[in-house]
């Protein structure tokens, strides 16, 4: 009986599996509203009533592809304010973490970048508070930096939503780069050279927040500022 059972679950896991790909692989063109059930059933092979034994609806199923595309940014969203290394060295790596997990889920960055404000509710919400969630851990890791002593919480957790933010950002720009060019003999040196580009914008304004951060107390102006 215990076989029988872990059989059963082993398939209900791969068709679980089927249809969240197949949804991504689908959504490749067109965003989640427009994506009709019986789209992502016919792609698997399963009939529609199939669908319902795993999501009950097909913004249950973006929720879960949200839970699943956010979940792997952790590492990458807290070595953006890792303490590890100087300052040049974190932004070089955090710009290469961030290159490198868009060339491994290129779906998964475009999903989250057309739904952040796409028209399923469900899935929007899902987006922000998995983004809150980031902002909360980052901030909790920028307290435990020297460069913030003196921060109130509110200014701290506002940093992190603005390096959350960068990452997004830059995410959506790797992936431009990825997707540039394609022509067979033009395409691979026109992604190059934008990747390239986009990994100097993105040095420049991780940059840019670093210099603010460290003079965010300095003088009245700053004062004012941090009190605001």
């Amino acid at each position: 009986m215990s076989h029988t059972l872990g059989v059963r679950q082993a398939q209900k896991q791969k068709t679980r599996r089927a249809l969240l790909d197949a949804a991504l692989g689908l959504l490749e063109g067109q965003s989640l509203s427009s994506l009709g059930l019986r789209e992502v059933t016919r792609a698997v092979g399963v009939a529609p009533t199939a669908f319902y034994r795993h999501f009950r609806s097909t913004a249950d199923l973006g929720v879960a592809l949200v839970e699943e595309a956010l979940g792997s940014l952790h590492p990458t969203i807290r070595t953006t304010v890792s303490t590890t290394g100087d300052s040049e060295e974190r932004i070089a790596r955090a710009v290469e973490l961030i290159a490198d997990h868009v060339d491994a889920h290129p779906a998964h960055v475009r999903f989250i970048a057309r739904e952040r404000h796409g028209g399923v509710q469900p899935v929007r919400e899902a987006i922000r508070e998995q983004l809150a969630r980031f902002a909360g851990e980052v901030g909790e890791a920028l307290a435990e930096d020297p460069v913030s002593a003196g921060w109130s919480e509110d200014d701290r957790l506002m940093l992190a939503q603005l390096y959350v933010d960068q990452m997004l950002v830059t995410a959506s720009l790797f992936l431009e780069a990825l997707e540039a060019g394609t022509e067979a003999e033009t395409g691979p040196r026109k992604r190059e050279q934008e990747r390239e580009r986009v990994t100097r914008l993105a040095t420049r304004q991780l940059r840019l927040i670093g210099i603010g951060r460290r003079h965010w107390l300095d003088g009245p102006a700053g004062d004012g500022l941090a009190a605001s």
